[in-house]
């Protein structure tokens, strides 16, 4: 069967890729969106981050025999700790300063982290299997689904809406946005605004380091994996609207679809459209599809 002139698996194949594709940038950007939308900092380390989880999920499969079901909530957590101590010891420090010093420190604090477990490992990949109880696939008839890429936008879709849900609709996330406005009025009424905002900064980590968890049976755990995947996710932001949490969420899945098709139809533009789709929508709204005009 043939759909627009080429194989029904074929297309779907492609449609299901960008799928996957579009819950990793969902999941980074919205990660990314948190900490740029509640403490204005442009976290460059997000995809160093990322790493990180990844090779979390390996190491403690590697060296304390840990699966990927614990991993998937351990590693998380602490990469998300480390974060913490980052934020308290050197970036709440920048805070006052000028955008630019928190992004040079983060990329600074990326580049350390590849370095380091780029001279540890090397580059080669480090490989890690898909659990078994989501190896194998089953046939939805158009195409052979592999269960775990079925789990993962499952899981990133989850992720995600709770996020979505955590910021938007609850007392918590109410008192997180009303501190990022007005952070010596809500210190008056009794919250602990240095600790939301480490608390903050864990959380959006935290999130980077579940897409590596998430990313590692599907591809070669490596130091690089993040600094390849960061750029596309950055135009995604911008794309969605700096800060925008449901902007993120929803361009990331979108622009993850239309990569696919791409891919599809025109292999050899697959690499850029994500960057022309940014260029034509800061040409007509420079805050992004979701942003804030001010």
């Amino acid at each position: 069967m043939e759909l627009f002139g080429m194989p029904s698996q074929v297309l779907f194949g492609q449609l299901l890729l960008g799928l996957i594709n579009g819950s990793f940038y969902a999941v980074l950007s919205l990660g990314l969106a948190v900490i740029f939308g509640l403490l204005h900092v442009i976290n460059f380390a997000h995809g160093a981050l990322y790493m990180l989880g990844a090779f979390a999920a390996w190491m403690a499969l590697e060296y304390l025999g840990i699966g990927y079901w614990w991993s998937l909530a351990l590693a998380p957590l602490a990469v998300g700790l480390g974060a913490a101590v980052f934020e308290r010891a050197m970036l709440r420090r920048l805070y006052q300063s000028d955008a630019l010093y928190g992004l040079l420190l983060t990329y600074g604090l990326a580049l350390v982290l590849e370095g380091t477990f780029r001279n540890l490992y090397g580059v080669s990949g480090l490989p890690y299997d898909v659990p078994e109880a989501l190896q194998g696939g089953v046939d939805v008839g158009f195409m052979f689904l592999p269960l775990y890429r079925a789990w993962v936008v499952v899981a990133a879709a989850a992720v995600c809406i709770a996020t979505w849900l955590l910021v938007e609709k609850t007392r918590l996330g109410a008192t997180l946005r009303a501190a990022t406005e007005r952070a010596e009025v809500v210190q008056a009424l009794g919250v602990n605004v240095p600790l939301l905002v480490t608390a903050t900064y864990a959380a959006g980590a935290a999130l980077a380091a579940f897409a590596g968890v998430l990313a590692a049976p599907l591809t070669q755990v490596n130091p690089l994996m993040g600094s390849h995947l960061i750029v596309v996710v950055f135009a995604v932001v911008v794309i969605g609207g700096m800060g925008s949490i449901g902007g993120s969420i929803v361009t990331g899945l979108a622009l993850g679809v239309v990569e696919g098709l791409t891919k599809a139809f025109w292999p050899e533009a697959s690499a850029v459209v994500v960057f022309v789709v940014m260029a034509v929508v800061l040409v007509f709204r420079p805050a992004g599809l979701f942003g804030k005009v001010h």
